[in-house]
């Protein structure tokens, strides 16, 4: 895919038509069908709309002025306060889902994304464009700048915040006119009258999906798919009557030993973890040592994903698998947690003393794991295979190094004590 950016327009696309707010609002408050939308857009470059977008008339002036006119069109007091607070309150607040989705597909793909306003602003001077603008890279609103579509310097300014080419960027309108202007700066575009058809044109031309999206997710690589025919098969009978609905197929990222996918099946999500066909470990060991400690640490009472079934039959998949139900959360790059308060990042340090001190305390007979410890003195195991890798290494002689060395074998504890500890924090 050559594409780097995605441009949204917002009305009508991310979010409702004002126009169908418009129109119900009427029907509701015994307006004349039309009377809204007329006075908005009639005038042309001189319409109420366009003398707003472009910061010549305050929110308070667009008001009065869209009550009089339509005063005068329809001949009875039109409530266009009441108007305008629907329009914020109930409408344009609401995404539509496979838009706000179809963003985030395309985010996790590496590309980028933009939404490009036209809409209006809150009598406070705040956008009601989002709630949450967490989707996009950049918000362009017209109101701000003083231009709005299709004007091509709006479009300019969005590309140049993107920081990519026209040719390297599509833009989705429901205006045949501002995907005119866009299309004449080299802009690849898309019209949207049905959201369904249009994403499904979209997808042709970025190569991957847009729908299923799930966190820290991104599409299947092209050389880590699996039969899809196959796993609904598998699916249909491990989960029985649960199993109904589309599969959606997405991959996390990619792991040492195993491959995870998450599977959205119905209602049901899942995760899948598989061994790569060119896996190192004997086949079927991997994960079926991890479904083993998975299940066993959930009867013990730790907090882990519950485990559904482990499958060792390589003609499923290719490969052996096991199924456990997916456990939402948030996964932090940064462990010293700078986003989060003082307090948040408390309450998270002690909720994961708390589970790591579960999984220590595990007792390996009672949970029938004692088969997995290792043979013979771990520690001078763990120490001499530091060494060796410190040796291969090795530039030049450290005197602090080789003290440490020399000292560690000299100090092993006399005794152990074999438990379970997460791999991250052995």
């Amino acid at each position: 895919c050559h594409y780097k950016a995605v441009i949204f327009d917002a009305s009508g696309v991310l979010l409702p038509s004002p126009y169908k707010t418009a129109a119900d609002w009427e029907a509701h408050n015994c307006i004349p069908a039309g009377t809204v939308q007329q006075v908005l857009l009639s005038g042309g470059e001189n319409s109420l709309s366009l003398k707003y977008t472009r910061g010549e008339l305050t929110a308070v002036e667009l008001l009065l002025e869209l009550g009089q006119q339509c005063f005068e069109i329809a001949n009875v007091c039109v409530p266009v306060n009441s108007f305008l607070l629907d329009l914020i309150r109930n409408e344009m607040i609401k995404q539509l889902p496979i838009m706000a989705e179809a963003s985030q597909c395309i985010r996790a793909e590496g590309l980028k994304t933009a939404l490009l306003s036209n809409d209006f602003c809150l009598l406070n001077g705040k956008s009601f464009v989002l709630r949450d603008q967490e989707p996009f890279d950049v918000l362009v609103e017209s109101y701000r700048h003083g231009m709005c579509k299709p004007d091509p310097c709006i479009y300019k300014l969005c590309l140049e915040r993107l920081g990519v080419q026209p040719q390297e960027s599509i833009v989705l309108d429901n205006s045949s006119q501002n995907l005119k202007a866009a299309a004449q700066l080299g802009i690849k575009t898309v019209k949207v009258d049905d959201p369904g058809a249009a994403l499904k044109e979209l997808e042709t031309y970025l190569g991957f999906p847009l729908q299923g999206f799930v966190p820290y997710t991104r599409s299947v690589r092209s050389n880590m798919e699996i039969p899809k025919d196959h796993l609904q098969k598998y699916l249909e009978n491990v989960l029985r009557e649960q199993a109904r609905g589309p599969l959606v197929l997405r991959q996390f990222g990619q792991g040492w030993s195993t491959r995870t996918y998450s599977i959205k099946f119905g209602d049901r999500l899942l995760v899948l973890k598989k061994e790569p066909s060119d896996s190192l470990h004997p086949p079927g060991s991997a994960v079926r040592r991890e479904y083993r400690i998975l299940r066993a640490l959930s009867e013990a009472g730790v907090p882990v994903p519950t485990v559904l079934a482990l499958c060792e039959d390589s003609s499923i998949l290719g490969t052996p698998f096991y199924l456990m139900e997916h456990c939402a959360g948030r996964i932090y790059s940064d462990v010293s947690l700078p986003a989060l308060q003082p307090h948040q990042r408390k309450a998270v340090y002690a909720a994961m003393s708390q589970v790591l001190s579960k999984i220590h305390s595990v007792d390996l007979r009672a949970s029938r794991l004692e088969d997995l410890r290792e043979h013979g003195n771990y520690i001078q195991w763990q120490v001499e295979t530091w060494t060796k890798q410190y040796r291969a290494v090795e530039t030049h002689v450290i005197p602090a190094m080789e003290r440490l060395i020399d000292w560690l074998p000299l100090h092993f504890p006399e005794s152990e004590k074999t438990t379970v500890v997460h791999g991250d924090f052995r």
